[in-house]
């Protein structure tokens, strides 16, 4: 009887959790409803700090708020690990977001340059074709593959849509085969020109997607863990940070 009262125990205080917990996303979600019905929540989970809610914003951002609904913060939280130091919770998050969003593009909508032998690990790239830093990253594409490293680009014309830019990116993906848009890429990359074509094509949604995650500028690099890294790095350095030689 006594172990039958202790199940019985359990099960209510679970139940009470589960109810607590949806009340609360429930407050915070009307909350800000009530601040602005135009504020786009994706999801609200709780986070290891008691009563406080991570807010993931369908824009990519990541805000907290207090169970009651009453406030919220705009930033970054921290852990003390004994182990790791500062640990950047926000950052984590941000970048298992940023990984479900590129896992939901399909390998052949993106150029990709494969590693040489082994692939040790890869590289997601977002890129404008006339960005001078862009272009210099690519003349580092043949080290990187040499290294282990596969390479995928994955559109970002900065000036976006109906620009020269946007439109010659267009005709890259518009290739026939991915070796031909391999060869397009390399040619626009060394400053050439390419004959303009149309086709239905992922360079809007790739940019926009790459605003979602976080991308301001390009290069801008997505390692395996989703760590973005913004800027041209040369393929020693990247190989040194990935602790590839």
């Amino acid at each position: 009887m006594k172990r039958t009262t202790q199940w019985v125990v359990l099960l209510a205080s679970l139940v009470f959790s589960a109810q607590a917990l949806a009340d609360a996303r429930d407050v915070i979600r009307e909350q800000l409803y009530k601040a602005d019905s135009r504020i786009p929540v994706k999801s609200i989970e709780p986070t290891e700090m008691s009563s406080v809610y991570e807010v993931a914003l369908e824009s990519g951002e990541l805000i907290y708020a207090h169970e009651s609904g009453e406030f919220f913060m705009v930033g970054h939280l921290f852990r003390i690990d004994d182990q790791q130091g500062l640990v950047n919770v926000t950052e984590q998050t941000q970048n298992r977001m940023r990984l479900d969003a590129l896992a939901a593009v399909p390998a052949e909508q993106m150029i990709t340059y494969p590693a040489h032998g082994e692939r040790k690990t890869s590289l997601k790239i977002f890129t404008d074709v006339d960005c001078p830093y862009c272009r210099q990253m690519h003349d580092e594409v043949e080290a990187l593959n040499e290294m282990g490293i596969e390479v995928s680009y994955l559109a970002f014309p900065r000036g976006g849509p109906n620009t020269a830019t946007y439109r010659t990116m267009v005709s890259i993906w518009c290739g026939d085969t991915a070796e031909e848009r391999n060869q397009l890429m390399d040619r626009v990359k060394s400053g050439a020109t390419v004959a303009e074509k149309s086709c239905e094509n992922p360079v809007f949604d790739q940019l926009v997607l790459g605003q979602r995650i976080g991308v301001s500028g390009t290069p801008a690099m997505v390692l395996e863990d989703g760590t973005l890294i913004p800027g041209y790095m040369p393929a020693a350095r990247i190989g040194q940070m990935l602790g590839i030689q």
